[in-house]
């Protein structure tokens, strides 16, 4: 995922960052309200973490202004130290997905971030997805590439479905997994024998393999052929 640090904590901008990258994610950061806001409208993320008491411009106008102003639609997750109900409450009617009290775990950061990401990708699931030769009906969870039909196992038409819904972004190995499996696994078999199932079968069809390996990353859909692992 691509995500946007919003912290004026500058120890914590830079733990979650350099977690954030370490775990295969790329950040950008902002240390106040106004950075924040510009590189929102300006730069496209897949999440943003959100503090509350930023200066410059608060976190809860901030999250107003990504809402009604600039109509964002890129889940939030705030952080704060206030925890009372009705600071929880008032984040939300900003427009703030989920909300998470400091301190708290770097991983319990990621796990909410690819849980809200998932939740975004699935707004948008329900239609029918299109690109370059291939199509996915999920009425009927039928799959056609070069006008041929794809018969695939019910765990590869999710991470196919995934990478269709974003075509040509690189999808982590926890991203994927937490799409087909609903939890990240112990090891990346798994995931590597589903996408050796996916890729057989896509070129199969097609002649070619639209799905690309970026090693130490993941993977993503293009309109490129390439040799499957």
């Amino acid at each position: 995922m691509h995500i946007l640090i919003i912290e004026d904590d500058l120890a914590i901008a830079a733990n979650l960052y350099d977690f954030l990258e370490s775990r295969g994610h790329s950040a950008d950061a902002a240390a106040n309200g106004i950075a924040g806001l510009h590189l929102a409208v300006t730069q496209r993320f897949d999440a943003i973490l959100l503090d509350l008491g930023l200066p410059g411009m608060n976190g809860m106008t901030l999250c107003r202004k990504l809402r009604q102003e600039s109509q964002i639609d890129t889940p939030i997750l705030m952080l704060t130290a206030r925890d009372t109900l009705e600071d929880k409450l008032a984040g939300f009617e900003q427009g703030a997905d989920d909300y998470l009290i400091k301190p708290f775990a770097l991983k319990e950061v990621e796990a909410r971030l690819l849980a809200l990401h998932k939740r975004h990708i699935g707004k948008v699931a329900s239609r029918k997805l299109e690109f370059d030769k291939l199509s996915f009906d999920p009425k009927t969870l039928s799959i056609r590439f070069e006008n041929k039909n794809v018969k695939l196992p019910p765990k590869c038409i999710r991470l196919l479905a995934l990478m269709m819904s974003e075509p040509g972004r690189v999808f982590s190995r926890e991203e994927l997994e937490l799409e087909a499996w609903e939890d990240v696994q112990e090891t990346s078999d798994t995931l590597r024998s589903h996408m050796h199932i996916l890729r057989r079968a896509l070129t199969k069809a097609g002649g070619y393999d639209p799905i690309e390996t970026v090693h130490g990353l993941g993977y993503c859909l293009t309109s490129r052929a390439h040799i499957p692992d």
